[in-house]
């Protein structure tokens, strides 16, 4: 009987023993998360975004570095459309380089703080910690989180599930929802290099803007002689309000299309072709406002006004009446056309 007794009480003892080193609970991995974004000296990463708000999904490649504490660099190129876009943060400032246009935008803002970024290691981290009803569950080789987003400028896509690398907690998935679960914004990460090294140059922007010119195709550059383009309207409806005027103005560039809705929720939709600029002529544009992310390009957005560049077209939205969540709800609803 005694044999019995030491048999089992070794085995409850190996069982406790087991349990200790089991599964880590959802506070250890989030502590460990939290712990991983704050000692990186830096990281490069690559992925693959992709939007299905629109009729047809769009494909972005990525590519992520960012060099602690705040220098980044994100490059965003669709193939299809012959566009490339980069955001860049260093000591000067945080710039929006549209290089087929020898074009930069630069900002006086928080970013990239002020909001979730789903390319942004430190930014999912941030997500997961500073939602109190994170949910985790775990896979054999992945820690997956549901939490909230934070974005300012768009409350349609609340939710996000966050997958991690049980190993080395690199990102590899994000999906961005809208209330009814729909994936509305995947990434997808294929790569994850954590404490990369960077040269002297490696954000600043001159440098940037010319490696990132050089990569672009030689017909969009091509396309800027053709003055004729598409004239496109927001799909999104703001209820009493409506298209009243239209109007074509010649420029120097060819034509600026000025449309002018009434309303409550007045405001003016201008769209016209831009061309390249010239080398000499690369001095930022101020903005006194935030990049926000459009899905399909980089906006510019102010109190007042929202710009953005898609392929070689520039348009704008101004308006005393809308907020920022209803620039940003029109500009990301310019896919519908009109023939001219």
């Amino acid at each position: 009987m005694k044999k019995h007794w030491v048999y089992f009480f070794s085995l409850l003892f190996g069982v406790l023993i087991l349990a200790g080193c089991g599964a880590k609970s959802e506070e250890d991995v989030i502590e460990d998360l939290q712990k991983k974004a704050e000692t990186l000296e830096g990281y490069k990463m690559e992925a693959k975004m992709t939007l299905t708000m629109g009729t047809d999904p769009q494909e972005y490649e990525v590519e992520i570095w960012h060099n602690r504490p705040d220098y980044y660099r994100v490059n965003m190129k669709n193939a299809k459309r012959d566009q490339s876009q980069m955001i860049l943060k260093n000591k000067e400032g945080v710039f929006v380089l549209t290089p087929a246009l020898k074009k930069s935008f630069k900002f006086q803002s928080e970013w990239p703080n002020n909001s979730s970024q789903p390319y942004l290691y430190e930014s999912l981290v941030n997500d997961v910690v500073e939602d109190a009803d994170a949910k985790m569950t775990e896979t054999k080789e992945h820690y997956v989180f549901e939490a909230k987003t934070r974005y300012q400028y768009n409350k349609m896509m609340p939710i996000q599930e966050i997958t991690f690398d049980k190993k080395t907690l690199a990102p590899v998935q994000v999906k961005i929802m809208d209330q009814d679960r729909n994936v509305m914004l995947a990434v997808e990460f294929s790569d994850a290099k954590f404490d990369a090294s960077f040269d002297e140059g490696s954000f600043d922007l001159n440098r940037n803007m010319t490696s990132a010119e050089m990569e672009m195709p030689v017909t969009t550059t091509n396309e800027q002689t053709d003055g004729s383009f598409t004239i496109k309207i927001p799909t999104a409806e703001l209820p009493g309000t409506s298209l009243v005027d239209e109007e074509e103005i010649s420029t120097a560039n060819g034509t600026r299309i000025v449309m002018t809705y009434d309303g409550e929720k007045s405001f003016t939709l201008m769209q016209e072709k831009v061309t390249v600029l010239d080398a000499a002529s690369m001095t930022p544009t101020f903005i006194d406002g935030d990049p926000v992310d459009l899905g399909f390009t980089i906006g510019a957005l102010t109190d007042r006004s929202i710009m953005w560049t898609d392929g070689s077209v520039e348009y704008m939205i101004a308006s005393n009446n809308l907020t920022k969540e209803e620039m940003v709800m029109l500009a990301k609803s310019m896919q519908g056309t009109v023939s001219k």
